[in-house]
């Protein structure tokens, strides 16, 4: 008989304690204000979404969903992200909504972990998505306001690296010819695997001038004068375009007054195959992975048959949290009402005059043991009803 699972959670699933969660609902409410203060409307989408359209849609891996069949026999999946969705209602419920249209989301999303380490299936994202807008100034919107984001969450120090999708795919389709290796390189990149990179440069049947043009990509970062580096390098259309485009955007974001916090990176193309243009991540020091993701998406809606240009990014909270300078107030006093039963009228309607003036308030029925119990607690004011009343 297999053992029973008492105390185990599925596998990446975890709980949040009070103390945790006090400070993500006050992360959650910082950036939820800064948002809307940049005129993006809330939204929330369903937890279960149809396989057939935001899976099929989403650029999350199959075997990476959790899918589960309803009782009519559709395969249903648990959202492992929410800009599919978004690009569904957008296409549907706000098909005759005019352009840009501006939305942002709080929401918990899945993917399914094939073993443990230390990665969540559940994790939460605070997110934007500012669809309509072709514009170099639609990317230097999200971008700048991904950045007050981040300071509003009081994160010390952080970078927002930029780069473009078209800078790898032109030079890989200018030098590759084979579409395989050109998967490979792409997908060495987008897990930042640079020695996978450089193995499969070598085994390519190219010039070693070739090569030593793939491989000058990676040292391709810093500031705007790296802009300048990379004209140099990249001769075809497609990169030179994409290297004139991050050009314009890293003027826009020197008018948003955030240029200290821009680096670029040329090998930057994005975690998901939807991405059509400027790509971006953020990072905090002492952090590992990053603290934020996005980019433009020019033909996701188009699967949902609605065509639109757009761009976003997604925030990961639980990374947030590591880093954020936000103290949270459950270290707040609270007072504990201990009353006889002789006395419960009285102590109540004391208890809810505190809690009218915003206080935290417990009320009791008293005892000897009830008494340790709130004493021994640091965070307890306590009042013994008949006592002084503080």
């Amino acid at each position: 008989m297999a053992t029973p699972l008492v105390f185990e959670k599925p596998l990446g699933m975890r709980d949040v304690l009070p103390e945790l969660l006090q400070k993500q609902r006050v992360i959650e409410r910082i950036l939820r204000q800064c948002i809307s203060r940049w005129g993006y409307d809330e939204i929330a989408t369903p937890a279960l979404e149809y396989f057939e359209t935001v899976g099929v849609a989403s650029a999350t891996l199959t075997d990476h969903m959790f899918k589960l069949l309803d009782k009519q026999g559709h395969t249903v999946i648990l959202r492992p992200e929410v800009t599919a969705p978004i690009a569904r209602v957008v296409s549907s419920l706000y098909k005759h909504v005019p352009y840009p249209i501006r939305l942002f989301y709080q929401a918990n999303v899945f993917r399914a972990q094939e073993k443990e380490a230390g990665r969540p299936a559940e994790f939460y994202q605070t997110g934007v998505e500012l669809i309509g807008d072709a514009s170099v100034d639609a990317d230097a919107e999200v971008i700048a306001l991904a950045i007050s984001c981040l300071q509003q969450a009081g994160v010390a120090a952080f970078k927002i690296t930029i780069g473009h999708v078209d800078v790898v795919t032109g030079l890989l389709e200018e030098i590759v010819v084979d579409k395989h290796e050109r998967l490979s390189l792409v997908k060495c990149l987008q897990h930042r695997d640079y020695a996978g990179y450089r193995q499969v440069v070598s085994t390519l049947s190219v010039t070693e001038e070739e090569k030593v043009k793939l491989l000058s990509l990676l040292q391709l970062r810093g500031g705007r004068e790296s802009i300048e580096e990379g004209m140099q390098l990249l001769r075809n259309p497609k990169s030179v375009e994409a290297m004139q485009t991050i050009s314009s955007l890293w003027d826009a974001l020197a008018a948003y007054g955030v240029e200290e916090h821009i680096l670029l990176d040329l090998t930057l193309i994005g975690r998901f195959d939807y991405y059509t243009g400027i790509v971006f991540e953020g990072y905090a020091a002492d952090l590992g992975s990053s603290l934020l993701s996005g980019g433009r998406y020019d033909r996701l809606l188009e699967q949902f048959g609605r065509s639109a240009a757009a761009t976003g990014f997604a925030l990961e909270i639980d990374c947030l949290l590591q880093v954020a300078n936000i103290v949270a107030p459950f270290n707040q006093k609270r007072y504990v009402i201990l009353y006889e039963q002789h006395q419960r009228e009285e102590a109540l309607r004391y208890a809810q005059q505190k809690r009218d003036e915003q206080n935290i308030v417990i009320t009791a029925r008293w005892s000897a043991e009830v008494e340790h119990a709130f004493v021994n607690c640091e965070q307890n004011h306590v009042v013994i009803w008949g006592g002084e009343v503080p």
